[in-house]
């Protein structure tokens, strides 16, 4: 532990220099001055420890008292996680606010788990039975939809001498006893875990499982992948917060980590005031029943910012072991890096590209590379698999693509949602440009297994002949689409079909909030009909203007507010009538 006369000698912001720390160690936790604040040492220089504070630093004084914990920044994992909202160092805020009002004081502590609560605790193996790191030892309801799976620690191997009956139980009571080869273990439902170091993954599997979240673009033109790593860049007002508040309602996940990380407030106040209410579309139960939400800000301390995303990708991993699929949505990434280079600079670093630390690269690295897909070893031999995918927003400034944290994000992430601002001001959303967006997950073996309709045919259908319309937009420009020989105005019909009748949804409508896969291959089928349909009609002498002005392309554009998700046999009907009018 550090010396009891450890002392403040100087303050630059949210950072802090104390004296006699040398025996605490990089990454310990620290009590700053008398109303104990919580920081976290990050530079050790002799006898000297450079502090980053997570809480306001006004009215501290050098020559105030630093205690080190004897810890490092860590996260409380067990039941009651789920529900919570916490701030960026898994402080309940609700308890904050029990303690301290509407404006939150300083040098509050509260554990980030309910300590006095009890739990109904079932018991799985039995005495005797062998244990081994991340074995279940038993499973407690902690909402109506995530059965939580109390898990033995990476460090505990042996032989169960004990385990608690069926009952009720606190988070820091003994559920288990297991003998080890250094004694006997007396195990808790509670358990801590740094949250710089990720928790290990004994078998990582390739990502080849969609997410599949219901947006068109995103599931049918840029799939993300079960334990992959997405970004989501797009300049003010392009729509990132509302498309991930979709995907966090949407994807065919288990779990939800909502971060908002250096947001405006008001955007986090509708984020609080949504997800209690909002119905789970599968269970028909709230979605924070499934969701733990951490609220940090922009105007609250910018250091807080920082660790908010290891907070939040640690619980993540938790559950992921646990044999959960875990999305974590993080809004924005951009914020935390403006907090990275707010601490650069208090700490004289020498500033890379824009002033951002040269770290960055590597500090973003080592978040996105925390994604992954997880098979864990269970007893009698079996497995469960488990997955943390993290999709993160970038808002770089202006829009401009080519700024470092974007660049940068774009090294590590193999999803990449490009957000347009045209196409929102053509209100237009999702925003996600096709031309700018990509995603290199190979999910094709999924689609062929799950999916009536050729996924992976249509998928590169459509995309050449929205690339085909790129192409033809720059001459549409110049001389007009009338100019333009019949061939090529028929593609440019069958793209703004696909543009406006399919890559356009609606996130307030209720029939089009949410697609499934098996009516996006069936709306991408009818388009694609058509468009080959009107190519041969065309070549056969038949006027453009009467294959654009046929009732069938009203149709087509209804179909997505017209077909209920449930209903696709109206697509079927539909197609028919595709057929039929060239037939004519």
């Amino acid at each position: 532990m550090a010396n009891e006369a450890s002392r403040i000698v100087r303050i630059n912001g949210p950072v802090v220099f104390a004296d006699c720390l040398g025996r605490a160690g990089l990454g310990e936790q620290v009590d700053v001055g008398h109303e104990k604040l919580t920081g976290e040492i990050i530079a050790l220089d002799r006898d000297t420890a450079t502090i980053q504070v997570y809480e306001d630093t006004r009215g501290l004084k050098p020559g105030e008292p630093v205690a080190a914990r004897g810890e490092p920044m860590s996260v409380w994992l067990g039941p009651g996680i789920l529900r919570s909202i916490y701030d960026g160092i898994q402080r309940p805020l609700e308890k904050l606010h029990e303690q301290s009002g509407t404006f939150l004081a300083r040098g509050l502590s509260t554990p980030g788990i309910d300590l006095d609560r009890t739990w109904s605790f079932t018991p799985k193996p039995k005495a005797g039975d062998e244990i081994h790191s991340l074995a279940v030892l038993g499973e407690v309801p902690e909402t109506d939809l995530i059965t939580h799976r109390v898990l033995a620690p990476f460090d505990v191997t042996g032989s169960l001498t004990w385990i608690a009956e069926p009952g009720e139980y606190r988070v820091s009571d003994v559920v288990a006893r297991v003998r080890t080869g250094d004694g006997e273990r007396e195990l808790t439902m509670l358990q801590k875990w740094p949250i710089r170091k990720p928790r290990p993954i004994a078998k990582r599997l390739a990502p080849r499982v969609p997410v599949i979240t219901g947006q068109r673009v995103i599931d049918f033109l840029f799939p993300a992948a079960r334990g992959g790593a997405c970004a989501i860049p797009g300049g003010f007002g392009t729509g990132k917060t509302v498309t991930q508040h979709q995907l966090a309602k949407w994807s065919d996940v288990d779990v939800i980590v909502y971060i908002g990380c250096g947001e405006r407030g008001n955007e986090m106040t509708q984020v609080l005031d949504e997800f209690p209410v909002l119905k789970d579309p599968r269970s028909q139960k709230p979605i924070m029943e499934r969701t733990t939400l951490i609220a940090n800000t922009s105007n609250m301390p910018v250091t807080a910012r920082e660790a908010s995303i290891y907070t939040g990708i640690t619980m993540a991993e938790y559950y992921r072991d646990m044999g959960y699929h875990v999305a974590i949505m993080a809004d924005s990434t951009s914020r935390w890096a403006e907090a990275l280079r707010e601490i650069s600079g208090r700490l004289e670093q020498m500033p890379a590209e824009e002033g951002y630390p040269a770290y960055l690269a590597s500090r973003i690295g080592e978040v996105y590379e925390r994604a992954g897909r997880a098979e864990i070893a269970e007893a009698g031999g079996t497995t469960r698999e488990g997955s943390v995918t993290i999709i993160g927003a970038v808002s770089p400034p202006g829009g401009d693509f080519s700024e470092p944290v974007t660049t940068h994000t774009k090294r590590f992430v193999r999803t990449f949602w490009g957000l347009d601002r045209d196409l929102a001001s053509a209100r237009h959303f999702p925003s996600i440009h096709w031309n700018t967006s990509y995603s290199e997950y190979d999910v094709s073996a999924w689609y062929a297994e799950h999916a009536k309709l050729p996924w992976a045919q249509l998928r590169d259908r459509a995309r050449a002949l929205l690339k085909e319309d790129d192409q033809l937009q720059n001459i549409v420009k110049l001389i007009g689409p009338d100019a333009l020989p019949d061939r090529q105005r028929i593609v440019l019909e069958s793209a703004r079909l696909v543009k406006e009748a399919f890559l356009q949804q609606g996130a307030f409508s209720e029939v089009d909030s949410y697609c499934p896969v098996e009516k996006q291959l069936g709306m991408m089928d009818i388009i694609l009909t058509f468009h080959e349909r009107a190519l041969r009609a065309s070549a056969a002498g038949r006027p453009v203007h009467q294959i654009v002005s046929l009732p069938v392309v009203e149709e087509i554009h209804r179909m997505k507010e017209a077909v209920p998700a449930d209903d696709l046999d109206q697509l079927a009907a539909l197609k028919k009538r595709v057929e039929q009018a060239f037939e004519r």
